[in-house]
């Protein structure tokens, strides 16, 4: 190979993203210069937040720029290397975004650039030991904060980072009921990853199963949807209870602004609290949440999905999936 394959950010997303956002290009393989990596991207990391940069607002990293190369997390292999401690063969997991090959250096982009460790494999380092899985983590333990007997709630309960907040929860001794869409992941949550229970939001009503299976309501919600599903949520809170909001998929793609739950003063009233957070600033923190996923993983005590597409044409396509529900579990596309 002797091009450089890219996809590039052709128009800002309004509505629904797709396809026609993007743009494909070739160029010529990037040179290095003193202390970077030159790295052939494997495997592509899709997540919700990626419409979220996409958007030319301010946010906890800057937007990508009409004719850039989408951001995307990767899992790559050393091509070439000026860094002494990068060797051409090792396989990293990086920044490398929408293209074949990337010049990448520790400390630089969001995440630097880190060797997989020994017998992890690309899908295991971009899902469960990847961004997901360490939201799932530090999301629940620092701003959760579970207690045994505690009831916790989880929306976008399938996806690759609520399956794992929920099966840490019952690590934990609580009792977890999952919120998800369809009779194929309901049934996922309750058979295979031991939820207490499970809601699908396409075909019940939300509030009501919340009602029914948590009659004495819960005490954290963990909110990967927003939206009216947070809604919901926000009827059936206990007092003290925390509400981890780690993302809104259900507004991502929303042409206008909708309004925000009615209910918000049950937060009050009950003595709540709600908060945000951005797994970047617990980088710093990635090998405590590897160490304790690796165990739980090896014991069998956490169990986790990959949605994995094939070929670099459909990368657009696959983002697309996240957004539409096709995804089951972590979306990732082999090169």
């Amino acid at each position: 190979m002797t091009l450089n394959r890219q996809w590039l950010l052709k128009a800002r997303p309004h509505g629904m993203i797709g396809p026609d956002n993007f743009e494909y290009t070739e160029t010529p393989i990037p040179q290095i210069g003193d202390g970077e990596v030159l790295v052939k991207n494997q495997y592509l990391s899709f997540d919700p937040t990626q419409r979220n940069w996409m958007v030319d607002r301010p946010g906890y990293l800057p937007p990508v720029g009409i004719g850039e190369v989408m951001r995307a997390g990767s899992v790559a292999e050393v091509v070439e290397s000026k860094h002494p401690d990068f060797k051409p063969g090792e396989q990293v997991q990086t920044t490398g975004c929408w293209q074949d090959f990337a010049v990448v250096a520790p400390g630089q982009g969001p995440m630097g650039v880190n060797k997989l460790p020994p017998g992890v494999s690309p899908e295991m380092m971009l899902s469960i030991l990847g961004i997901t899985g360490m939201t799932a983590y530090f999301g629940l333990l620092d701003h959760g904060q579970p207690e045994d007997g505690e009831t916790v709630l989880v929306s976008g309960a399938a996806g690759a980072t609520g399956s794992v907040v929920g099966q840490i929860a019952k690590l934990k001794g609580c009792r977890t009921i999952g919120i998800a869409g369809g009779e194929k992941k309901c049934a996922w949550l309750t058979d295979v990853a031991k939820f207490d229970g499970a809601i699908d939001y396409k075909s019940e009503d939300v509030s009501e199963r919340i009602g029914a299976l948590c009659p004495n309501k819960w005490d954290i919600f963990f909110d990967n949807v927003a939206g009216p599903i947070l809604e919901a949520a926000l009827n059936h809170l206990n007092l003290y209870s925390r509400v981890v909001m780690c993302g809104g998929i259900a507004n991502y793609n929303n042409i206008e602004p909708v309004p925000g739950p009615n209910n918000l003063m049950n937060i009050v009233t009950n003595r709540g609290r709600m908060q945000g957070f951005i797994i970047l600033d617990y980088l710093p923190r990635a090998m405590e949440a590897i160490e304790a996923l690796v165990g739980w993983v090896s014991a069998g005590d956490i169990v986790y999905e990959v949605d994995i597409q094939e070929g670099f044409d459909n990368i657009p396509s696959t983002l697309q999936r996240l957004y539409t529900g096709e995804n089951f579990g972590k979306q990732l596309l082999r090169i």
